[in-house]
């Protein structure tokens, strides 16, 4: 049974590309506090602070958060202005009421639990369908593709696609993410595809495809003309 997956004239072997990924991925694992937990109230917590916040940004917020907050039921003791004076740091007044009702909705609906169920996560305040995917992947190690800028700048490239601020919308480009996600360790793969995304396939600056686990299954990195430092010369638009 083939594993191809092909777009744009360029085909990929899925179980190639993914366990080269996790691979790399395993010795350039970024150790974030909520990546060393399974608990998914924790991962939860942490997927929506990092919604427009850097990930060094949110980390002292994290613990400061869970050190006062360790579960949903003593979360769920603290009122609002409470919740406010340890998020703050993070700006984003919605933010922290959303936090407050969706740690509310789990008492009130859920029986002070993080359901599994992606129709039950999509439910709670601010959760959106990348949180979603996130919780259900890093708690439950289920195949969820996560799809944002970072996911699709590296699977455009990889295709050879056009990349724009649009894209992360595009159903092609949504496909293409899902397909990847490797079904054997959706956790590792997605934590090593986000990884990559941060330290070799960057937006702000040339990807270091010197560096790249998977150059050889990638159409831009292949094609694009070498650079001294063994990155490539961007050739579309990164958006």
């Amino acid at each position: 049974m083939t594993t191809a997956i092909e777009a744009n004239g360029h085909s990929v072997d899925r179980l190639a590309f993914c366990s080269a990924l996790i691979t790399w991925g395993q010795s350039h694992f970024r150790p974030f506090p909520w990546r060393l937990t399974e608990d998914p109230y924790r991962i939860l917590l942490a997927e929506v602070m990092l919604h427009r916040t850097q990930a060094p940004q949110v980390v002292p917020v994290y613990l400061s958060f869970q050190a006062q907050y360790p579960t949903i039921s003593a979360s769920a003791q603290a009122t609002k202005q409470e919740l406010h004076a340890t998020l703050y740091a993070l700006g984003l007044r919605w933010r922290i009421d959303l936090v407050y009702g969706m740690i509310s909705d789990l008492v009130r609906r859920f029986d002070g639990k993080v359901p599994q169920e992606k129709n039950d996560l999509l439910s709670l305040p601010g959760v959106s369908q990348y949180i979603a995917g996130a919780v259900r992947c890093f708690a439950w190690n289920q195949p969820e593709p996560l799809i944002d800028t970072n996911t699709v700048r590296v699977v455009g490239r990889l295709f050879g696609l056009e990349i724009k601020d649009s894209s992360r919308r595009n159903r092609r480009f949504g496909d293409l993410v899902a397909g990847l996600v490797a079904r054997e360790a959706p956790r590792a793969y997605n934590y090593s595809l986000l990884d990559l995304a941060d330290q070799v396939c960057m937006k702000k600056q040339l990807p270091d495809c010197g560096q790249c686990p998977v150059l050889s299954h990638c159409a831009y990195g292949l094609h694009a003309a070498p650079h001294p430092t063994g990155s490539r010369k961007e050739q579309q638009t990164d958006g």
